[in-house]
């Protein structure tokens, strides 16, 4: 069993403390204090049984961690409606959790890998490569991490979407073991319909998910409507081809009658025409779909650009009148570098923004 109890759900949780001796009603109270009040410090709890105060202080620092990941650097935006922060992982590895404000809600976008595999051109983390899977404790404490943050300010974290670093679905079961933990209604108490994995195209997993019956919500970046193109932005497409990643969908949709959003970032000149958007509607006609245009967020790593205002319009009204219900994304954090990757790449540039003390947040 993990040493690490942010790995471990609620009921091997008890099983740890019940076979260290311990009673199981002390994992109530444990876990009360792991994930929901997200505690950095459990042994300052007034409330411990001294039983659990004694297995804690026996064990904390030696044989068992919880994961408080101090911040490398943070950058509020202008507005104040995005926080990005660099977290710092136990082998000095760095990623980004980012904090987004919408009218009436906030929502964290979450790293599952440090680097990422999957090689798509115009994304920063994409072009770093990859390192390792993060833990499922590893992608939990950067959810409590946000809500520490939101609750300072009187604030709740209530929605979560996993499309920072990495590819969730390539991490598929440590990703869906740290969703259990924190939609548990003990703790973090998210709820699935407020939690969207996004994925390049991982055709296997996006199976795997319809037939495990996963209640999550399913996002798949497209942005190519042929193969050709995919391959050109996405390399993965080459393994899992459109035509596969299409039928994916569409066993996903039948099996669990979820609808399914569809992200394409908005290239200048790339994929941007009025006979892209006419594509794209044929390849999803049937499906339970609604498309978001996202604008591309520049990097130094890719020349390509942002569509203009003009193009996004038309490329909207084109799907919009397939009968495919389309949105244009909301700009967030553009001037924090909130593209995922984009703040680790600044700062190993030497522009980190606002570097703070290595200390737990």
């Amino acid at each position: 069993m993990s040493p690490h109890l942010l790995d471990l759900t609620f009921d091997e949780l008890r099983s740890r403390l019940v076979a260290d001796g311990l009673a199981a009603v002390h994992s109530k109270t444990l876990w009360n204090s792991l994930h929901f009040h997200a505690e950095t410090d459990v042994l300052a709890r007034s409330d411990l049984s001294p039983p659990l105060r004694r297995w804690l202080e026996a064990k904390l620092g030696a044989e068992v961690f919880t994961d408080v990941l101090p911040v490398a650097a943070e950058t509020p935006s202008g507005d104040g409606l995005t926080h990005k922060f660099l977290l710092r992982l136990a082998d000095g590895q760095e990623i980004e959790t980012v904090i987004m404000g919408y009218e009436g809600r906030h929502t964290a976008c979450i790293s599952t890998q440090a680097g990422c595999a999957m090689g798509c051109v115009f994304c920063a983390t994409g072009q770093m490569g990859f390192v390792r899977h993060l833990r499922p404790g590893e992608i939990v404490a950067q959810v409590h991490h946000a809500r520490r943050i939101l609750a300072a300010r009187g604030l709740r974290l209530r929605n979560l979407v996993l499309m920072g670093m990495g590819e969730p679905l390539h991490n598929y079961d440590a990703v869906m073991r740290a969703m259990e933990i924190i939609s548990d209604t003990r703790g973090a108490n998210i709820g699935p319909a407020k939690i969207s994995v996004s994925t390049v195209g991982v055709v296997p997993a996006i199976r795997r998910m319809a037939e495990e019956g996963r209640p999550y919500n399913l996002a798949v970046s497209l942005h190519g409507s042929t193969d050709d193109e995919r391959n050109a932005l996405i390399p993965a497409n080459q393994r899992w081809p459109l035509a596969d990643l299409v039928a994916a969908c569409r066993f996903y949709g039948e099996v669990t009658r979820r609808k399914i959003f569809f992200a394409w970032t908005l290239i200048a000149g790339v994929n941007d025409t009025p006979e892209h958007a006419a594509r794209v509607a044929g390849l999803l006609q049937g499906l339970n779909a609604h498309v978001n245009l996202i604008p591309l967020n520049e990097t130094a790593g890719f020349a390509g650009r942002e569509s203009a205002e003009a193009s996004a319009r038309e490329f909207h009204r084109l799907i919009q009148e397939s009968g495919i219900p389309c949105t244009i994304r909301q700009r967030r954090g553009i001037d924090v570098a909130a593209g995922c990757g984009q703040l680790k790449a600044e700062k190993a540039r030497g522009r980190p923004g606002r570097v703070t003390a290595a200390v737990p947040a």
